[in-house]
């Protein structure tokens, strides 16, 4: 393997654009893990304790906090770590393992919120036979589903990838990031372009015209029921429908993100707006979750008060 083609390390630049502000900046970085990790831990441990939260809804809930979990550690701990040193280099195989821990915990999350559409779709339009369609066994086909389709995507982008010589060996961020790696290639990138656009458009454009047919069924139910039973429901979806628009509107700024050129940006703003999915959706998902729906708001209160 050629060094000058294949480098080993890899140079994070935009590391350099914090300068004297890293301490702050690690502080706020440590308080923000801090909190991801205890409400998303949190909110795991009261649905595997109470048995009545041992229904779809909330077992998919669950599911999305641990993504939160192993999306987050897959970033937070190499990025403090990174902000205190004064060197900022990382070998090529952590950077393919970040690569592929950040960008399966993005499917992840798309994908968990596609089965939790489901659920809300049959329990909303098939009340009736809501306990047949949503039983336990196809509550684990769907979960082990969300969590496996997107490995083969995410593998086949990192295994192109890596087999690419490049140019270079600088990415302009603050962690490592398939595209910015695709930038340095030395040779056509076209076969690495048309797959890579194919698999993201198929993925997100499936999920997200699904979540929208399932409301579109629920918004045509609702529509036709008593005020009582729009309250209900509303109660029920109100924090998936915000979770699933917090993450269509930061995945949009993503990939536009990722094609412009963030060195002619102001690097604060530059690296606010590229750690959007490790942060947004695992600080604000427990909070609508934990704090919207009574049933796990009451067992969290009172698991906080055995705390005490």
């Amino acid at each position: 393997m050629d060094n000058s083609t294949f480098p080993f390390y890899f140079n994070l630049t935009m590391f350099m654009n914090i300068g004297h502000y890293r301490y702050p900046v690690f502080v706020v970085g440590l308080l923000l893990y801090s909190f991801i990790v205890s409400a998303n831990l949190i909110l795991t441990l009261v649905i595997c304790r109470e048995r009545t939260l041992h229904e779809p809804m909330y077992i998919f809930i669950a599911c999305l906090s641990v993504s939160s979990l192993y999306g987050s550690t897959g970033f937070f701990p190499r990025f403090l770590i990174d902000l205190l040193s004064d060197t900022h280099m990382i070998s090529r195989p952590a950077c393919f393992t970040q690569i592929y821990v950040i960008y399966t915990y993005t499917s992840y999350e798309l994908t968990i919120l596609g089965i939790m559409a489901h659920d809300r779709y049959v329990a909303v339009c098939h009340p009736l036979h809501y306990h047949r369609k949503m039983n336990s066994k196809t509550m684990i086909t769907l979960a082990i589903l969300a969590w496996i389709l997107p490995v083969p995507v995410i593998n086949t982008y990192i295994y192109l990838s890596s087999r690419l010589p490049l140019c270079g060996n600088e990415i302009h961020k603050v962690f490592c990031a398939n595209w910015n790696i695709v930038k340095l290639s030395c040779v056509s990138t076209v076969v690495n372009n048309i797959v890579g656009m194919f698999f993201t458009i198929a993925l997100f454009s499936l999920s997200l015209f699904y979540v929208l047919y399932t409301y579109l069924r629920i918004v045509v139910v609702c529509w036709k029921s008593s005020a009582d039973f729009k309250g209900r429901v509303l109660n029920k979806c109100l924090p998936h429908v915000v979770s699933f628009v917090i993450y269509c509107i930061i995945g949009f700024s993503d990939i536009v993100l990722s094609r412009y050129n963030l060195e002619a940006m102001n690097p604060f703003v530059a690296i606010i707006l590229s750690l959007e999915f490790v942060i947004i959706p695992p600080v604000v998902n427990p909070l609508v979750y934990g704090l919207k729906l009574p049933e796990i708001r009451r067992h969290i209160l009172k698991l906080l008060q055995w705390f005490k």
